[in-house]
């Protein structure tokens, strides 16, 4: 599957914003990225298994926040860093 990495995660994957990865689950698929790329997931997830506060994942245009949700081989997830302050 196509991964669109936001600029926040760049220095992870080489300056690179889109890569690919594979899995059956959302969860596999950042596991994979992080094999690829070390402390990539460590950045998108905490240590209890949730997505942290300022990252955002979709799957395509859609929200996503249960890592155990199902991707197909031509879904495209989108990982990318929230946008703060006032």
């Amino acid at each position: 599957m196509i991964v669109h990495v936001g600029s926040v995660l760049h220095g992870y994957t080489g300056g690179r914003a889109t890569v690919e990865a594979r899995g059956s689950t959302v969860g596999a698929v950042l596991a994979d990225l992080d094999r690829r790329f070390p402390g990539l997931r460590f950045r998108v997830i905490d240590e209890q298994e949730r997505l942290r506060p300022h990252m955002r994942l979709y799957l395509g245009s859609e929200p996503v926040v249960d890592l155990g949700r199902r991707v197909g081989a031509h879904d495209e997830l989108h990982v990318l860093g929230a946008l703060s302050g006032g």
